[in-house]
């Protein structure tokens, strides 16, 4: 454990010297960072201590144990990266989440801002540990007319190349939603995609989604409640993908038929307007899985109350192309999984 911890405060000490020279006035942002990794990296504990500890409920220690099988099947069934580092350990969020994230759009058009970092490459949102300085810089974006959202991450990755704890929040999870974002995490860990986040993340969504139906069946089989439950949410989100994937390209329309005459308010009635009719439209989506159930009456949402541009990029970098994957593994690798797996390493890490 003593390795791992140096190993980590190395790499974040590498870190700091590197992006302060990169640009100073990141100082502050990265050393945030540095602060919060290394939090993180000597407030955890080995696997092995947590499961002997008396003061832990069994509870939990099945979760734990729960998520050894997972990693497990990821490794040997799935074919996915043994990194020995990844989730052999625990840290205590304490019921508060770690890592909140920071994704900016034009207001006027369907497009992000890309947050570059040295080596890792660019990403379609920003992370922050400090709530503070995540809601400061948000206001700096909105005051220059940016559309912007927050998001709390469920989890913490490094790519595979450092310590990766369990946190604690995810032993909360259902079994199917925590089997598709442990797969997931350790597809970032076998295949990186460096300066394309939306395919980076689009791919580990498909695979920890496929991966996890395979593992339920495996370990529940294919007409236990486990399995039926998590097929069943995922036929739903599917839908829901649809929906809001449809409702973006409607969105990207509309901000390219605004004529440049044509005022910020008048731009924004528009814009809202479809927005609220792509939110009250989720309703009829959820209706065909729930006809029993008595639709909510569409009501006028507050504009204060709608997503906006930065929630719909949020979206697409991790469901625009999942559709596009499937088909791809249908069609051309004809369900083989190990031979997809294998175009997608050969295809993706080339530059790793």
């Amino acid at each position: 454990m003593f390795k791992n911890k140096k190993k980590f405060f190395t790499a974040c000490l590498f870190l700091i010297v590197l992006l302060g020279i990169w640009q100073c006035k990141n100082i502050q942002y990265f050393s945030q960072q540095a602060k919060g990794g290394l939090n993180v990296a000597f407030n955890t504990r080995p696997l092995t201590k947590v499961l002997q500890d008396p003061n832990v409920p069994d509870s939990l220690k099945k979760r734990i144990l729960f998520i050894g099988e997972i990693r497990k099947y990821a490794i040997d069934s799935l074919g996915l990266q043994d990194n020995e580092d990844v989730y052999q350990t625990l840290y205590d969020q304490k019921g508060k989440p770690l890592v909140y994230l920071l994704t900016v759009a034009e207001a006027y058009q369907l497009k992000g801002i890309s947050f570059h970092f040295p080596i890792i490459g660019n990403f379609s949102y920003k992370g922050f540990f400090d709530s503070t300085m995540i809601h400061q810089e948000e206001l700096e974006w909105k005051l220059k007319g940016y559309d912007t959202d927050i998001g709390e991450g469920i989890a913490y990755s490094t790519l595979g190349w450092l310590p990766e704890p369990i946190l604690s929040n995810m032993l909360y999870y259902s079994d199917g939603k925590l089997a598709s974002l442990i797969i997931h995490e350790m597809v970032h860990g076998t295949i990186f995609i460096k300066n394309d986040h939306e395919t980076s993340e689009n791919l580990a969504n498909f695979i920890g989604d496929y991966g996890a139906k395979r593992f339920l069946a495996y370990k529940y089989g294919l007409n236990s409640n486990e399995y039926q439950r998590f097929v069943q949410s995922k036929l739903i989100r599917k839908e829901l993908i649809r929906h809001l994937n449809r409702g973006s390209q409607k969105l990207d329309s509309l901000y390219r038929s605004f004529s440049q005459n044509l005022s910020s308010k008048d731009k924004d009635s528009a814009k809202y307007a479809l927005i609220e009719q792509i939110v009250l439209g989720k309703d009829s989506v959820l209706a065909k899985f729930h006809p029993t159930q008595t639709p909510k009456k569409q009501a006028t949402i507050r504009k204060e109350d709608l997503p906006n541009n930065a929630y719909f990029i949020g979206f697409k970098t991790y469901n625009s192309k999942q559709n596009a994957f499937e088909r791809l593994f249908e069609e051309t690798y004809k369900n083989n999984f190990e031979r997809f797996l294998a175009g997608m390493k050969s295809k993706f890490n080339k530059g790793k």
